[in-house]
C-alpha cells in the first residue's frame, strides 16, 4: 500500500511508534525513525533493510531538531510523502489539579508543540513539492472522554485531534490529508502504568466489548491505510482504535 513512499515516523524506538514504522516498511515504504535516544533507534534500524530506513535522533519538542529531521530524510531519500505524529509523553499519573507545573509544561512541550512542528515542516517541504501527501496524529480516546489521573494528557490529546481538524481544512488546497488515531489501552512501555496494574487493567478491559487491551500492531494498520492513497478521500477524521470502549 506504501510502495515507493517516504515517510517520516517519530517515537520509533518502541510500542506503537515502532510497529507503525515495521509496518511502513512491510508495506513498501522507506522510513525515518526519529526519538530522542539514538541507541534506541538504531536498535530498530539494525533489524530493518539498510537501504529503506534511517534512525534520526530528534526531540520533537525543539523546532531546529525536527527541521533538521525533515532535512536529513530528504538528505537521503529524496522527498517525504507522509508523516507520523506519534512521539509523546505523560509524566504524571494524578488528579489534574495536582499536575506539577514542569509536567504541564513537558507534556505540551511534546505532545502539542512537537506535533505541530513536525507538520509545519513537512507541509514546507510537501508545498515545495507541488502538494499533496499525509499527516497522522497519534491522539487517545483519553482526548474525547474524561480522562481521570491523565487529564493533563487528555487535555494534550483533546488539542491534538482539534489540531488535525483545523490543519485537515487548511491543508486540503493543498492536496495534504491530515487525521488523527485515537487509541484505547494498548500494551506499551508508555502504558505501564494501566498495564501493570491488574486493578486498573481490569477497569479498562472488563467495559471493552472485546474484552482485551490492545498491541502495538493493532495501532499499526490504521496508520498504514492513512498514509496510503487508499485513503485518498479522507481527511479530517479521527479513526477511534479501542476495541469498542468508547461505544459502551
Amino acid at each position: 500500500m506504501l510502495k515507493d513512499k517516504v515517510i517520516v515516523v517519530t517515537g520509533a524506538s518502541r510500542g506503537i511508534g515502532e510497529a507503525i514504522a515495521r509496518a511502513c516498511i512491510d508495506g513498501g515504504a522507506s522510513v525515518a525513525l526519529a526519538s530522542r535516544k539514538q541507541a534506541d533507534l538504531d536498535r530498530v534500524a539494525h533489524s530493518l533493510p539498510a537501504e529503506r530506513a534511517i534512525a534520526v535522533a530528534c526531540h520533537t519538542g525543539k523546532a531546529d531538531d525536527v527541521d533538521a529531521l525533515i532535512a536529513k530524510t530528504l538528505e537521503r531519500f529524496g522527498r517525504v510523502d507522509g508523516v507520523v505524529n506519534n512521539a509523546a509523553t505523560n509524566p504524571y499519573f494524578g488528579p489534574l489539579l495536582d499536575t506539577p507545573d514542569a509536567a504541564i509544561d513537558k507534556t505540551f512541550e511534546v505532545n502539542v508543540r512537537g506535533y505541530l512542528y513536525l507538520a509545519r515542516a513537512f507541509v514546507k517541504h510537501a508545498r515545495a513539492r507541488g502538494g499533496g501527501g499525509s499527516i497522522v496524529n497519534l491522539a487517545s480516546i483519553a482526548g474525547l472522554r474524561a480522562a481521570p489521573m491523565q487529564g493533563i494528557y487528555g487535555a494534550t490529546k483533546a488539542a491534538v485531534i482539534s489540531m488535525t481538524q483545523t490543519l485537515a481544512f487548511e491543508l486540503g488546497s493543498s492536496q495534504i490529508r491530515v487525521n488523527a488515531i485515537a487509541p484505547g489501552l494498548v500494551e506499551t512501555k508508555f502504558a505501564a502504568a494501566i498495564v501493570g496494574n491488574p486493578m486498573l487493567r481490569d477497569h479498562v478491559v472488563n467495559r471493552t466489548p472485546l474484552a482485551r487491551h490492545a498491541q502495538p500492531n493493532e495501532i499499526a494498520g490504521a496508520a498504514v491505510y492513512l498514509l496510503s492513497d487508499a485513503a485518498s478521500f479522507t481527511t479530517g477524521s479521527v479513526m477511534v482504535v479501542d476495541g469498542g470502549l468508547t461505544s459502551s
